[in-house]
């Protein structure tokens, strides 16, 4: 008998996207990517239009033109009702008959767990955490920024290096190195240079990013101040996932914590053993490990879940993507 396509999964972040025709074993029958999704800049029909481009080469190579369902993981479903809005506007697109939505950092959890349960924090650009269990029950975090409580991630990070490094230099605050790396990255000579080449977008404004790597190694060779920040960092992530076990009634279980995102991903030593630390003290049951497989195996996994699948359907396409 030949296989049926089930499942499109769809992986959407700020940076790309990805997408996958699953048959009902677990076989891959073809992959896309493209752009971003990033609805709050360019609308929800222009980035929906950006996944539609690559799930058109998908099914073209698959040789489909539907799915039984969809399973979308997406970047800037921070809210149940921007999931909803979402939902609806992939349903329109009649790509299959059921459609489910998620925030991306589910991707990331149901990526590094053999089954539905756990928690997972992702440090990319922002910070979010998530948690569920096999019976549905869900934690989550409104991951808006500073206006939901949150402090990290990526973008964060810079934003906090370049006020102490700004601080530093015209005296109102204390010493530390980043008055000298931060600039030295894009090969000026001072703080105020820098500010200056930010303002006026002589360097342009998604390069600031760049300069999270260079915290990390301020940390790295000792200065305080940046050692202060990976430490605040760790924190941050280990009371997130400790909330998130708490809610979902898994703090006293054996239970992963699954770290992902380009931060959490690097494995920079002091960042990734002080959150290991704290963990050990705050969710001693914990088992933190870092999550480097793609996150569209996530959304394929989540829509075999769904199908109700067997087993060996969830191991072939995890074996798939295991491979690339």
């Amino acid at each position: 008998m030949g296989v049926t396509a089930t499942v499109l999964a769809v992986d959407a972040g700020n940076s790309k996207t990805d997408v996958a025709v699953v048959a009902d074993d677990g076989s891959v029958l073809a992959t896309a990517r493209a752009g971003g999704f990033r609805p709050p800049v360019v609308g929800v029909r222009e980035a929906v239009d950006t996944v539609a481009d690559a799930v058109g080469r998908a099914f073209a190579a698959a040789g489909v033109d539907s799915v039984n369902h969809v399973s979308a993981c997406l970047a800037n479903a921070d809210l149940p009702v921007e999931e909803e809005q979402l939902a609806a506007a992939l349903h329109a697109r009649a790509w299959g008959t059921t459609v489910e939505v998620r925030n991306d950092t589910f991707a990331i959890l149901r990526a590094g767990v053999e089954e539905p349960r756990g928690v997972a924090v992702v440090c990319g650009a922002g910070i979010n955490c998530v948690g569920m269990r096999p019976d549905g029950r869900v934690a989550r975090f409104p991951a808006l920024g500073r206006i939901s409580g949150d402090w990290g991630g990526g973008w964060g990070l810079a934003e906090e290096a370049l006020w102490h490094g700004a601080r530093a230099e015209d005296g109102r605050g204390g010493p530390t190195a980043l008055a000298r790396t931060l600039p030295a990255h894009f090969g000026l000579g001072s703080m105020y240079a820098l500010i200056e080449a930010l303002h006026l977008e002589h360097i342009e404004h998604a390069r600031r990013h760049e300069l999270t790597p260079v915290l990390f190694a301020t940390a790295a060779d000792g200065d305080p101040v940046a050692r202060a920040l990976v430490d605040r960092l760790a924190d941050e992530v280990t009371s997130m996932s400790v909330v998130a076990l708490t809610r979902l009634d898994l703090l006293d279980e054996e239970t992963p914590v699954l770290l992902g995102g380009g931060v959490l991903a690097a494995r920079h030593p002091q960042l990734d053993d002080r959150i290991r630390e704290l963990l050990a003290e705050r969710a001693p049951k914990a088992v933190p490990r870092v999550v480097t497989a793609r996150p569209v195996l996530g959304s394929a996994l989540l829509g075999l879940d769904h199908e109700r699948a067997p087993a060996l359907a969830h191991a072939r396409v995890r074996e798939f993507y295991e491979k690339v």
